[in-house]
């Protein structure tokens, strides 16, 4: 019987370019049509840490050159953004997967707002890292600007943006009622368009940028999801990293997974995030199951044979 599943696929993963995003977002689609065709409901979530800074800087030089007809955006608005045109290269290759193997599902791109509570502390210590990497004598060109950047998991520097934590998805009845029509929804792109609810009763965007996996997990939570996969530039999930002594983990308990990261096992700017938002979907959802792995070995890791499952325990 086929599993609902939710998929966070990292904004880094869909490369740095238009030309590098629709190469990559090919490769992605062979892998998320495997699972449709292995009799799956799917939802996918994407991240947009290269592309939403593209997007902000772009409109910041133009801003530069022109104030009054290129207004510099919100960074609520650049997600928006991100998440119409990474979305249109997806639905538009994984249509064609589909169709090359005569399954005749729609694919739909949501636009998804993402409450965030206000008085998140993340919005006194921007931690999201946005846009490309660079050296550190451009950080400090721009650390001496007032622009907050931090070193990235050892890859180099970027600029850094508040990132609190999902609190509830807006468009979650729509993206059911997308999943019970049979179709597959693209959802919370670059973890969703921060919101919080202001006195007047509507949702306003905020400065900040969702971790991807967070909502993710946040999203398999509320559709009632049976398994939530986060993927990854490993394999499986390690600890010791890098070291002679690193141990690969094929299965990881919730109890475990809290003993490795008072540890300080996995990194922050790397796999830490992932093995948090795992454990917040497991402890949502008890009978449920995360899966970190690689993407072209998703069906393989839903199958047991390979990755790092998450569990309850």
């Amino acid at each position: 019987m086929g599993k609902r599943i939710v998929i966070a696929l990292g904004g880094n993963a869909l490369g740095n370019s238009l030309k590098e995003q629709m190469e990559a977002a090919l490769g992605t689609a062979k892998a998320i049509v495997d699972l449709v065709a292995a009799g799956h409901e799917v939802v996918i979530v994407h991240g947009n840490g290269p592309q939403v800074g593209m997007i902000e800087t772009a409109f910041e030089t133009a801003a530069k050159a022109d104030k009054l007809h290129y207004p510099v955006l919100p960074m609520s608005v650049c997600v928006a953004l991100s998440q119409g045109y990474i979305g249109y290269d997806l639905q538009n290759v994984i249509r064609k997967e589909l169709d090359a193997r005569g399954i005749t599902q729609a694919v739909a791109t949501i636009v998804t707002q993402v409450e965030v509570d206000p008085n998140d502390p993340a919005f006194a210590n921007p931690t999201k890292p946005i846009g490309n990497f660079m050296t550190e004598a451009e950080a400090e060109t721009l650390r001496a600007k007032g622009i907050p950047v931090m070193e990235d998991a050892g890859r180099g520097w970027r600029q850094v943006v508040a990132s609190p934590k999902p609190v509830a998805i807006i468009e979650t009845a729509v993206i059911e009622t997308l999943l019970k029509a049979g179709h597959i929804p693209i959802a919370a792109g670059g973890g969703g368009i921060p919101v919080a609810r202001k006195a007047d009763g509507q949702y306003h965007g905020m400065s900040a940028v969702i971790d991807k996996d967070f909502s993710a997990a946040k999203l398999a939570e509320s559709i009632g999801a049976d398994m939530l996969i986060i993927l990854t530039a490993v394999e499986k999930v390690a600890v010791n990293f890098g070291k002679p002594n690193q141990r690969n983990l094929d299965r990881l308990s919730v109890s475990e997974a809290r003993k490795y990261i008072g540890e300080n096992q996995f990194a922050k700017g790397s796999m830490l995030p992932k093995v948090e938002a795992a454990l917040r979907f497991i402890e949502a959802r008890p009978a449920g199951e995360a899966l970190i792995t690689l993407l072209a070995k998703a069906k393989e890791g839903i199958e047991g044979k390979t990755g790092t499952r998450i569990v309850q325990g």
